[in-house]
């Protein structure tokens, strides 16, 4: 009997002891897919959103993020959208504060030390939910713009058409090549190219980019005009928008990339490209 009376009292206070510890709650969820086309091609961008009462930790990987409640309510989803997973070692990474009305701040950068995990702290002393947007940022790189989504066959892939504000990723015919090319930029010299990757989707959108022996991806976007026996013309520009012309992409039935030509400028400068693959 008395042992069972200190185990009672031992059970007593150890429920007294967590009922004086501050409340910690898990919230965790998917952002959603950015269907906004404002963002600079080339930059991976998150919004995250979130109504906040009182004390929250933020981490976010990839597109998911984990709310960790330190007091108050739990924290709510408000629109948080990415226009592509955060990678684990962003190259350009960026912290801005959109909006707040409390202490907002950057505890920690994503890094493979951390498992790509950008964290947020947020304190918010206002009285009730506060609304709180905070925008990561990073360059992204060739291989980041790769659709997640399983690509469809190419002889379900209908014939472009003009029309779509922005690139669909989730119905895309995908063609890489590897090889070796050269593009002769005015003012500024020659780029090698080695691997070129490129994306069309049902919209007729094109996203080229190749690989060079110096610097980040040269990238290109534009639209599909005519295609016909495995071969593409489009009208692109430079990833800056500063030049313009006709790209011609031949592509063999295995979706592997032959040949790539394209003569853009800006009425003053003035880039030639070809590629070949070997």
């Amino acid at each position: 009997m008395l042992k069972t009376m200190r185990i009672s009292r031992h059970g007593a206070a150890l429920l007294m002891f967590c009922a004086a510890l501050p409340a910690i709650a898990d919230t965790r969820f998917r952002a959603a897919r950015m269907t906004r086309d404002d963002v600079p091609f080339g930059k991976g961008q998150c919004d995250i959103r979130l109504q906040v009462d009182n004390q929250v930790e933020v981490a976010v990987r990839g597109d998911f993020v984990s709310i960790r409640t330190l007091a108050g309510r739990d924290a709510r989803n408000d629109g948080s959208e990415c226009n592509a997973p955060m990678p684990r070692d962003p190259q350009g990474f960026n912290f801005e504060v959109k909006d707040s009305r409390g202490d907002i701040r950057l505890l920690a950068e994503p890094s493979r030390r951390n498992d790509g995990a950008a964290i947020v702290a947020i304190r918010d002393g206002g009285g009730g939910e506060g609304r709180y947007h905070f925008r990561l940022s990073w360059t992204m790189t060739g291989g980041e713009h790769r659709p997640s989504a399983p690509l469809r066959r190419e002889d379900e892939f209908e014939r472009p058409r003009a029309g779509g504000s922005g690139f669909s990723w989730n119905n895309t015919v995908s063609f890489r090549g590897n090889g070796r090319g050269n593009a002769s930029i005015s003012g500024v010299g020659d780029l090698r190219l080695g691997e070129v990757n490129i994306e069309i989707d049902r919209g007729g959108k094109i996203v080229a980019w190749f690989r060079v022996d110096r610097g980040r991806p040269l990238t290109f976007t534009g639209q599909v005009l005519a295609q016909e026996n495995g071969r593409w013309k489009a009208d692109v520009m430079s990833e800056d928008r500063r030049l313009r012309g006709p790209m011609w992409v031949s592509v063999d039935d295995r979706r592997q990339v032959n040949s790539v030509t394209l003569d853009a400028g800006d009425g003053r400068d003035r880039m030639r490209l070809n590629w070949d693959r070997r």
